[in-house]
């Protein structure tokens, strides 16, 4: 589990791809210690495990899975990707829960200014956008980021000074393609209540009983 703080930049040395699958050597560029076999890092928002630690750089294997759903394809040696170590119990939760299970690909379409922020439209698949609402929480490039404005396949995100300064955002460009994790809570919340609306889950041909009451019954 992580919280979308990104910890530092780090720098791909080496891409090692067999077929479908892939494995990465990343050298962190800022001070990582004790670094532990089998932990958990978070890179451009994936979580992956670490294989082998030598000081200075990790690998981690990227599964087939795992390349099809990001942009870890995308990385070549010199690339720059966000880094987070897993969070700690007793850890401050500064951004929001996020898993590192990226679920799509988002495009950035326009990047414009807005004050010292830059303004940033990102669009991805219709599929999505249930779990992604106004002012809530989403994970682009593993970064925690609060959606300024949304609709069924866009969201757009205002992006401050230091998060431009500590991360991969600075590269970012129409055309970039981004990986994506909506908001954690929402995607139990879907799951909890497809059953009752229409045309969703199993058996759900019966017409939607979701209403302010049924809400309210269940502690909504």
């Amino acid at each position: 589990m992580f919280t979308g703080l990104i910890q530092g930049l780090g720098r791909i040395e080496a891409v090692e791809n067999r077929g479908a699958e892939s494995r990465l050597r990343v050298a962190p560029r800022f001070a990582l210690t004790d670094v532990r076999i089998g932990e958990s890092i978070a890179v451009n928002g994936a979580c992956l495990t670490v294989e082998t630690w030598n000081g200075s750089a990790f690998t981690a294997y990227a599964s087939a899975e795992t390349m099809r759903r990001t942009n870890l394809g995308k990385l070549r040696p010199g690339s720059n990707v966000n880094l987070e170590r897993a969070l700690a119990f007793g850890d401050r939760l500064g951004g929001h829960l996020v898993s590192g299970h990226v679920d799509c690909l988002a495009e950035v379409e326009s990047v414009s200014p807005a004050g010292e922020s830059k303004k940033y439209v990102l669009r991805f698949p219709a599929e999505y956008g249930p779990t992604v609402i106004e002012k809530g929480s989403v994970a682009l490039d593993g970064i925690s980021l609060t959606i300024n404005e949304c609709g069924p396949d866009f969201l757009s995100v205002n992006i401050i000074p230091e998060t431009q300064g500590q991360t991969t955002i600075l590269d970012w460009a129409p055309g970039r393609a981004v990986n994506m994790e909506t908001d954690l809570i929402g995607k139990y919340v879907q799951r909890m209540i497809a059953p009752y609306v229409s045309g969703q889950g199993q058996g759900a041909a019966k017409p939607s009983s979701m209403n302010e009451e049924f809400l309210r019954r269940h502690g909504f």
